[in-house]
């Protein structure tokens, strides 16, 4: 490289002259990559319901010595995404059950919040009863979802060629009807229990809301995919034009002790 460079300068202006064409077309890739009127983000409206569970009733087995409790609570199932249950005023071991015969997505990490690198959609399994046992009479809580498609919860993005079709497309995932959307509570405790725990039943509906193109500010966009390009090839440039310029340094100074060496000459023939 060094000798090639030394030996032809003009090699030095085809690589800037390429480089800077590169740089312009990778430039210009990146830029179109990151902008496409194909996109559209939709918005979603969640409506979180706190429903009223009621009275309990309850029922004693002798044989086993056990009491249990049970709620059912009727959700509405459309659009239903998330159905979240919390259990207080625990007596120990009991055990807390979540049903619903449509069936519902849970894990015992849902809803966790230092639960690290955990997925609902490869994790959490569609069951008709979820249940935990608390320890210790401490709470419980069991969180649970109609899917674990994030389209249709927190909003989404969809590919389309125009607004209308991507409204169409936005409303098509989002549409949903659970059902039946009846939510059976049972809590068992052991003994004959005279009080109830305390029961919070939440459930999250979510609408179609609005929808726009996807688009980020272009200028910004353009100028960190340019910096990237040109870092990129920064770093194979500056050793070639580095080994360059060593090359043309030295043959400078291979030329000035050459000049030197010659007028050295000239001047011990004159004496002569």
């Amino acid at each position: 490289m060094q000798k090639a460079l030394a030996q032809n300068p003009n090699l030095i202006r085809t690589l800037l002259g390429l480089s800077f064409t590169l740089i312009f077309i990778l430039a210009y890739a990146v830029y179109g990559a990151t902008v496409s009127p194909s996109y559209y983000l939709y918005q979603t409206d969640a409506e979180t319901t706190n429903h009223d569970v009621g009275q309990s009733s309850s029922i004693y087995n002798e044989q086993t010595n056990t009491t249990t409790w049970y709620w059912d609570v009727s959700a509405d199932g459309v659009n239903l995404t998330w159905v979240n249950l919390t259990a207080t005023e625990l007596s120990d071991d009991s055990v807390v059950r979540l049903s619903n015969s449509a069936g519902l997505f849970s894990n015992r990490l849902l809803g966790v919040a230092d639960a690290d690198k955990f997925s609902c959609e490869e994790s959490c399994y569609k069951n008709s009863t979820h249940e935990a046992t608390s320890d210790d009479g401490s709470d419980v809580s069991i969180y649970s979802m109609t899917t674990t498609d994030p389209g249709r919860r927190n909003n989404g993005t969809v590919y389309a060629k125009s607004l209308n079709d991507a409204t169409e497309k936005a409303q098509d995932i989002i549409e949903y009807e659970h059902t039946p959307s009846t939510i059976r509570i049972e809590i068992i405790e052991k003994g004959e229990r005279q009080t109830s725990p305390t029961i919070f039943l939440t459930t999250v509906n979510e609408d179609f809301s609005s929808i726009e193109v996807f688009s980020i500010d272009t200028a910004t966009e353009f100028l960190w995919a340019l910096a990237a390009v040109v870092g990129c090839f920064s770093m194979v440039l500056i050793p070639s034009f580095g080994l360059y310029f060593a090359s043309r340094a030295k043959e400078r100074n291979n030329e000035l002790k050459l000049k030197l060496a010659e007028e050295s000459v000239e001047k011990e023939l004159e004496q002569e």
